[in-house]
């Protein structure tokens, strides 16, 4: 067990078991005779002495540590290894990849907005892109204190002044408080300037800041889809136009299938237009046959106050009480009115 337990100690390497580290400080502080580095594609290594950086390896592949790095140190190039004794020195490995992270606002941060005294409380979420661009700047603030730099404690770091900067971006850029989603990309990238700003104070760049949704209290949406909905009421042009937007807009609907459901929408309204037009039709119809029989009774009634007066007078051509025509009788043949 003792051999096997040495065996491990003479390799220096990172395997990255967990997700999303920036840095990773070897765990032993001492080298033995005849060990190797291994640099994984992604990763720098960097040895330190006395808390100063002694050499920065970039190529990934293993190396012999007595041949191939001692040569190239600073104040340890020297060095010869004992018998029993090894090199003290630390090794640190950097992650050079691209790392994406999503963030969130901790709290409601209340803008101003007309008519609401107290402000207008929003929530914003997005993704952020960071990356390692200052080895010595990184090591020098934050490796003689931690084991390891996480992109966790970039997102703790951005998020404790992320609310001032949205605040700052959002009146300098948000035209309407009420739908910020449109000037997204401009406050995106405001923030992002600012944001690579501060965290290359620890050597990391921020690479990417995209905000994905402004989040406004219930209320607020109540108010934004009823005003949406009365904006579009009789304006079938413009429906098609937003929904098929839409439509393009969702993840999966590409090709024949995105054409098909603007075709079926397409397809749907017009046929609720013809439908409307139908009952205007039938609406129109029916008005003007109730004209057609006012016209009618009018019309009868005029031929009936013509009729000379009873007392032997000429048989009426209608019955005055049901309008049946009476083709000379002296009776009603419907309703038995006398004629005259």
């Amino acid at each position: 067990m003792g051999l096997f337990s040495n065996q491990l100690l003479n390799v220096v390497e990172w395997d990255e078991t967990k997700e999303g580290v920036i840095f990773w400080k070897w765990p032993n502080d001492e080298i033995k005779k005849g060990s190797k580095l291994v640099i994984r594609p992604g990763q720098d290594a960097i040895f330190m002495y006395m808390g100063k950086i002694e050499g920065v390896f970039t190529d990934d592949g293993t190396y012999d540590i007595e041949t191939q790095i001692i040569p190239f140190l600073s104040s340890l190039k020297g060095f010869k290894f004992g018998f029993n004794s090894g090199m003290r020195a630390e090794v640190v490995f950097i992650n050079t990849k691209e790392l994406l992270c999503k963030w969130g606002t901790k709290n409601a941060i209340n803008l101003p907005a007309p008519g609401l005294p107290g402000g207008m409380p929003v929530r914003a979420f997005g993704t952020f892109n960071c990356r390692v661009v200052d080895h010595s700047v990184m090591l020098e603030k934050l490796s003689g204190t931690m084991q390891t730099y996480c992109v966790e404690d970039v997102r703790t770091r951005i998020t404790s002044f992320l609310d001032q900067l949205l605040m700052s971006w959002i009146a300098k850029e948000g035209k309407d408080m009420f739908n910020l989603q449109v000037n997204a990309r401009e406050i995106s990238k405001g923030i992002e300037e600012d944001l690579d700003m501060e965290m290359r104070k620890i050597g990391v760049g921020i690479t990417g800041f995209t905000i994905e949704s402004f989040n406004y209290p219930e209320e607020i949406k109540k108010m934004q889809e009823k005003a949406a909905a009365q904006s579009m009421v009789g304006d079938v042009g413009k429906y098609s136009q937003i929904a098929m937007a839409d439509s393009m807009g969702k993840g999966g609907n590409t090709g024949a299938g995105a054409a098909s459901q603007m075709m079926g929408m397409q397809m749907g309204m017009m046929m609720g237009q013809q439908m409307m037009n139908s009952m205007n039709n039938m609406n129109n119809m029916n008005n003007m046959n109730n004209m057609n029989n006012m016209n009618n009774m009018n019309n009868m009634n005029n031929m009936q106050s013509q009729q000379p007066a009873n007392g032997g007078g000429a048989v009426p051509k209608f019955c005055p009480n049901c309008g049946t025509p009476t083709n000379g009788a002296k009776f009603c043949g419907n309703c038995g009115q006398k004629l005259n």
